[in-house]
């Protein structure tokens, strides 16, 4: 779940940053990694060579153990810390056992790590993306992928069920049931209003989708795999994996397309049907891509409205600015509507500008000489850089913002927080009647915050195309 602003190959580091497992920079002991180290060595056996945490928001080990001679490359899977999007690391697990059960390309599972919360698997070699593969050599892994997705939609949902993995009591029910799982966590974790995804759910709600009760077991953050020599070497982060309807995992890839570029989704989908003898459902697949469009928000509203000191703000911030725009696109597309491109104000001239320039030029320029650490600075560089642009032209924003809520409510509200509120109190109250105009509402209010997140033209800042259902 997630999209960056650009793809990246995941692999582990291939030298030991410290002399010593678990030592971090500075000889300081990371107690996660020796607990880590401990576990490898006494559950399979041998000697950690190295363990490693990967540079990003989520906890990530990568460990090299030696045993009877061999090496063997693992991955320690953490737990979220910001987000509890309802479904369990546990769950995650189960679900990729029963996969490897069945035969289907994943990552072996080893084991459930009580402290720090993790599994182990091994690590998987090969890129998931596309950015040194020839269009014959993207083809051909496109093209076992469908395959291995047709396997998975092809395996019953008993044992699945059996294992503890999330199946709706009616099969009718099976393409609701992970939004349901999604929607409860955010109506426990809501911090304050959130009127566009109000508005979606109560669009989904209004408009539900007859699923002709297909049910079988789904990945749904589809498209996370890793390929070497022009094959799929495994299937990856099985996190919402649960037993839905197959048209979800046909749906979700449509935003990861941005960033990786999977190829033409009439062509994957001619050919998924030519594997499985049946035809898709493309008016279900469009109704869950914009249901998945949702879950970014779904799941960071929490984390965006209070971040806790280990959340990577900007990341997220990132990724729901990108999937609400993709949410806003894909219902403009169900009506029939044409968006236009959204202008951004000048930027005024702000006695901070100075200190904020200084702020973000001195963390560009800061080298910590440890990959971890380098990453957490890489996210205060963009924080940086977000204040800055906010400094820039929020006020402005906030004005236009203001100004589209008295439109279409009548009033103007007097701050930001009073709009938010009334603004969510109005598409609760509407059911439907001004769906046009507040999904045009919408669509410039999402590209204002768009423009929040950094420099116009910066990776962070700009919205990337994504293939629409009619040419």
């Amino acid at each position: 779940m997630g999209l960056g602003p650009r793809p990246a190959r995941i692999r582990a580091p291939t030298t030991r940053a410290d002399p010593f497992p678990g030592v971090g920079p500075g000889g300081r002991v990371d107690e996660q990694s020796q607990r880590i180290t401990v576990w490898l060595e006494e559950q399979l056996g041998g000697r950690v060579t190295q363990i490693v945490r990967q540079p990003r928001w989520r906890p990530v080990w990568f460990a090299d153990l030696e045993r009877d001679g061999e090496a063997q490359a693992l991955c320690v899977r953490g737990e979220r810390s910001d987000a509890d999007i309802g479904f369990s690391l546990e769950h995650e697990m189960r679900f990729q056992r029963v996969l490897e059960e069945h035969g289907i390309p994943v990552a072996r599972v080893y084991g459930w790590i009580d402290e720090p919360r993790a599994y182990v698997m091994d690590r998987v070699e090969g890129r998931n993306d596309f950015a040194e593969s020839s269009i014959e050599e993207r083809r051909s892994v496109m093209d076992e992928y469908m395959q291995v997705l047709a396997r998975i939609h092809a395996l019953p949902p008993e044992p699945f069920e059996k294992a503890g993995i999330l199946r709706a009591k009616n099969p009718r029910d099976s393409s609701v049931v992970g939004m349901r799982r999604y929607e409860e966590f955010y109506r426990r974790s809501k911090r304050q209003p959130d009127p566009f995804l109000e508005f979606c759910l109560a669009w989904l709600s209004r408009n539900p989708l007859d699923n002709h009760g297909r049910e079988a077991p789904v990945v749904w953050d589809s498209g996370q795999f890793h390929h070497q020599g022009g094959q799929v070497t495994a299937i990856l982060d099985l996190e919402i994996g649960h037993v839905g309807d197959p048209m979800m995992d046909l749906a979700a890839f449509r935003m990861r397309d941005t960033v990786i570029g999977f190829g033409e989704f009439p062509q994957l989908y001619q050919r998924y049907a030519e594997i499985t003898g049946t035809p898709v459902d493309v008016a279900a697949i469009q109704h869950h891509h914009l249901a998945f469009t949702l879950t970014n928000q779904l799941a960071f509203h929490a984390a965006l409205a209070a971040p806790t000191p280990e959340s990577d703000f900007m990341t997220n911030m990132q990724w729901c600015s990108e999937t609400n725009l993709f949410a806003v696109e894909a219902l403009a597309e169900i009506l029939d509507m044409e968006l236009p491109e959204i202008e951004a104000p000048p930027p005024r001239d702000s006695a901070a500008a100075v200190a904020h320039a200084h702020l973000v030029a001195s963390l560009r320029g800061l080298d910590a000489g440890d990959p971890y650490v380098q990453h957490q600075i890489r996210i205060a560089f963009r924080l940086a850089r977000h204040l800055q642009r906010a400094d820039e032209v929020g006020d402005a924003l906030a004005a236009a913002d203001l100004d589209d809520i008295a439109e279409v409510t009548g009033r103007r509200p007097g701050s930001w927080r009073e709009g938010d509120a009334a603004l969510e109190d109005f598409v609760l109250e509407d059911a439907g009647r001004h769906d046009e105009a507040l999904v045009g509402l919408f669509h410039r209010r999402l590209s204002h915050y768009k423009m929040l997140l950094g420099p116009p033209g910066s990776a962070m800042a700009r919205h990337l195309p994504i293939q629409r259902f009619r040419s």
